[in-house]
């Protein structure tokens, strides 16, 4: 036969292939946009604003609607109240986690971000155990982080209040708490291992300590060397990046409104005053900094479409059939960016989340560290870090902008899976 036929031929196969397992999946799944074959709605998707796009879905076919990423269907959660009942209410059954081919060649579905089933759970269990055998949630983490914010202020000082670009020592500054958790020590901002690290923890790190290696002939148990690795490079991935981008973010922030800057000083002053560092229990005596780095985290919206998740088996959702293992993104963009909660969302404004007497005031919305079983673990740490780093910055040093503050741009640099800030230069003037 020639070879061109047998060429068309198979083609033609995979065409109908992909026709029938898509048109026979659609049934059971929600509505959406008609995909093509093979590369499915990937034309339709803005790759440069990926959660613009599945709003517009979602005013189309509604709160839940499924996207084929290729031959992949993919179920989109949009709004608080089916987030909610997806992650809360049914929070076992979103249980699993969601991941894409390029991400399961990366991860190979180890560590706590990516795993799913009785790896995770297991997982999960022994990292939130060891952890808080190290101090977290304890006291002697807040000293450590404490240290750290001393630490970092004295680096930003040796800048002499000349223009730099924060990124780097904001990286190393959560980076060094997961070190001081995980190896019982901190280091020097220029120590060579230190940079090592910081420039590739998630391709070098080995963990080799013998109650681990115990587990090696249990062909059952989860805790193998590959996995422990992983676990610790989700440590570290979780808790340097998302955080240093954070502060990032809410330094540019704050450029952008002196005058937000200035109420913070003003309550750290009265509350906490120059001669001692601030410590955790003066968060409730501050809301107006409680608000402000609230509003920082709604903002910006780190992660916009949040970390896929997996449905654990078939489950009934709002009368749609959605089969075990399908991948849901919980649109976590449109539950910060609610507009009857959070009017004009796309402003900055403290007062989100305060009321009319200047109290703080919470939000069942304000979830950028997702909700339910999957609920970022580092939530606790993540908190305690941006008050203690960003309060210790301001009661320490003045914001001086080096471009005209009309011509600051706050407009997030990407919005794919994660929002990251334009690059920007700051001064900082000690007090």
């Amino acid at each position: 036969m020639d070879p061109f036929v047998v060429l068309v031929l198979c083609l033609s196969f995979v065409l109908l292939f992909s026709l029938w397992r898509q048109s026979s999946g659609r049934r059971k799944l929600p509505p959406g946009p008609t995909p093509l074959p093979i590369i499915g709605n990937m034309l339709q998707i803005d790759v440069k604003d990926i959660c613009k796009s599945f709003s517009n879905f979602s005013k189309v076919y509604g709160p839940v609607f499924t996207v084929y990423f290729g031959m992949n269907p993919v179920v989109v959660l949009h709004g608080y109240e089916t987030v909610k009942e997806a992650l809360i209410d049914n929070a076992e059954e979103f249980s699993g986690r969601g991941i894409l081919p390029i991400s399961e060649r990366i991860t190979k579905g180890l560590g706590i971000i990516s795993s799913s089933g009785k790896r995770w759970k297991e997982t999960r269990r022994f990292s939130l155990t060891t952890l808080r055998n190290f101090g977290m949630g304890k006291r002697s983490i807040e000293d450590r982080v404490q240290e750290e914010a001393r630490c970092l202020v004295e680096e930003l000082r040796k800048s002499n209040a000349s223009p730099c670009d924060p990124t780097f020592i904001l990286g190393c500054a959560p980076c060094n708490v997961i070190c001081s958790v995980v190896f019982q020590k901190r280091f020097d901002y220029k120590d060579e291992n230190f940079l090592t690290l910081m420039k590739r923890f998630n391709e070098n790190f080995r963990i080799l300590t013998s109650p681990w290696i115990q587990e090696k002939d249990n062909q059952e148990s989860e805790f193998t060397i590959e996995n422990l690795v992983g676990t610790v490079a989700d440590l570290f991935v979780a808790g340097t990046e998302t955080t240093s981008t954070t502060l990032r973010y809410g330094l540019l922030l704050l450029l952008k409104h002196p005058e937000v800057t200035a109420k913070v000083q003003e309550e750290i002053d009265h509350v906490i005053g120059r001669h001692r560092s601030p410590c955790m229990q003066d968060r409730s005596h501050m809301p107006y900094t409680d608000a402000v780095i609230h509003e920082i985290q709604r903002y910006i919206d780190l992660v916009p479409t949040g970390v896929p998740h997996a449905v654990t088996t078939d489950i009934k959702f709002r009368n749609y059939l959605i089969p075990k293992g399908t991948i849901i993104i919980t649109l976590l963009t449109s539950v910060l960016h609610d507009d009857k909660e959070f009017p004009n969302p796309k402003i900055f404004d403290p007062g989100h989340f305060l009321d009319e007497n200047g109290n703080f005031k919470k939000s069942d919305y304000f979830m950028p560290f997702s909700a339910g079983k999957r609920i970022c673990a580092g939530e606790g740490l993540a908190r305690m870090e941006l008050f203690l780093f960003l309060t210790t910055i301001l009661q320490n040093f003045n914001l001086k902008p080096v471009a005209d503050l009309k011509n600051l741009n706050t407009t997030s640099a990407t919005r794919g899976i994660i929002s990251l800030p334009p690059s920007y230069q700051i001064c900082f003037i000690p007090v």
